[in-house]
């Protein structure tokens, strides 16, 4: 296969964090092999950059494959694809499968049928309660010592709610040197919610959804995380108000991290007017101040990094009236784009800040030694080429995903992977699966 051991990669012209005068990258036996002024082979492929930004290959901490159960909506190879075409080297698969990830036998599957793909790793994420129904822990241990090596239990659309429960979970996390993902929202105060709790919602007739259901679990989970010594990472923040919450617990020294998504970076419940249910999601968007905070904690580091949550859903599940469609939305191909849009544009990050937020971080809270890492001499080749001057318009079918449920329908966004590179092979190039 393209690019694979005992063939050479030769990236030339190429920015490194978009910084410098361009300069070619080779990569041979899965590592940079050098970085300088080079000469390609008579078996070299060449990737001409002419400029172009290389950073490290995207890792995202929230993605859903649907697989098992769901491939109507998605496969893991459907997913990997996409993964590969938004710049991606890693993708943590969501537990919320059919049946759910809460046992050693569809952790395992879900990771061989990522090794079979092998277009990124795909590491699957274990259920923290057995069901999702949040009445006692699934196998942690069990699956943490698979071949599946879980580092990371959610029960990703439900919320662990029971204060015991949570904490047990972290108290076992300690041992197992794992993290558990909280979804924050207490149920009791989001019964029949379909919209972010506000004027919006009252004039158009839908039932609110509290910030504070997310903001209070935050704080309780915080407090129990810094009790156990245990590491708590929370799932796609959607609210100013939590990000106050997180300020506090790591000024007390809580190993605490959290992830923010691209449509809560970009769009606002000024969308739900249309009554689309392509808008509909969860948590759910909410005003123009939470984006303004949301932004600021991306880029001063109060929110660690950027994940996705990619919830691709079946036409059957998404196109029906707003009460009845399930929330979710794509995001693995759309997602450097938005975070270019929203924070690069503007001058909030600049590609070393997106580095950071898009692979560094969320490889460093996942425990991944072979993601994330520097560009430099004898460093895994998990590489993005991404073209900054360059727009795309995003039409839903055309994505790789079996789903097409975007809030980006026919949106003109910023910057475009130009090439991904996994171990040194080169898995997507100028929007192909190679």
């Amino acid at each position: 296969m393209t690019g694979s051991e005992g063939t050479e990669v030769l990236i030339k012209g190429t920015r490194l964090y978009g910084e410098g005068e361009p300069t070619d990258v080779r990569v041979a036996d899965g590592v940079i092999a050098e970085i300088g002024a080079l000469t390609p082979g008579s078996a070299t492929e060449v990737i001409p950059a002419d400029g172009q930004v290389l950073l490290p290959g995207f890792v995202d901490l929230h993605t859903h494959l649907r697989e098992p159960g769901r491939e109507d909506a998605e496969t893991v190879e459907t997913g990997s694809a996409s993964a590969a075409l938004g710049g991606y080297t890693a993708v943590f698969a969501m537990a919320n499968t059919d049946p759910v990830a809460d046992n050693a036998v569809v952790v395992e599957h879900v990771w061989r049928r990522g090794r079979e793909t092998g277009l990124v790793d795909v590491h699957p994420v274990g259920a923290v309660t057995v069901g999702l129904a949040g009445e006692r822990l699934a196998e942690m241990g069990t699956m943490a010592r698979s071949a599946a090596g879980v580092r990371v239990f959610s029960d990703d659309g439900h919320c662990v709610s029971d204060p015991l429960l949570m904490r047990r979970a972290l108290e076992y996390s300690t041992a197992l040197d794992v993290v558990v993902a909280q979804h924050a929202e207490e149920p009791r105060l989001t019964v029949g919610a379909q919209a972010h709790e506000g004027e919006r919602a009252a004039r158009l007739g839908y039932t609110g959804w509290p910030a504070s259901a997310e903001e209070a679990v935050v704080a309780r989970d915080c407090v129990l995380a810094r009790h156990a010594g245990a590491r708590l990472h929370v799932c796609h923040v959607s609210s100013a108000g939590t990000v106050d919450v997180l300020r506090w617990a790591k000024d007390l020294g809580t190993a605490v991290s959290a992830e923010v998504t691209p449509h809560h970076l970009l769009l606002t419940d000024e969308r739900l007017a249309t009554y689309d249910p392509v808008n509909k999601v969860n948590p759910p968007l909410r005003t123009s101040d939470d984006v303004t905070g949301l932004r600021r904690a991306l880029a001063d580091g109060v929110l660690d990094c950027v994940a996705t949550d990619h919830a691709p859903h079946a036409p059957q599940d998404k196109e029906h009236e707003w009460a009845a469609a399930r929330p979710g939305m794509l995001g693995l191909q759309t997602a450097l784009s938005v975070v270019a849009h929203t924070m690069v544009r503007p001058g909030l990050l600049d590609w070393r800040g997106v580095a950071r937020v898009l692979s560094e971080r969320p490889a460093e809270i996942a425990g991944l030694p072979d993601q994330g890492r520097p560009l430099a001499v004898g460093e895994p080749a998990n590489l993005a080429l991404v073209d900054p001057e360059a727009e795309w318009t995003v039409h839903g079918p055309d994505l790789a995903s079996v789903a097409a449920n975007t809030p980006y329908e026919g949106m003109r966004l910023p910057a475009v992977v130009r090439a991904t590179l996994l171990r040194g092979r080169v898995t997507s190039r100028e929007g192909k699966i190679v």
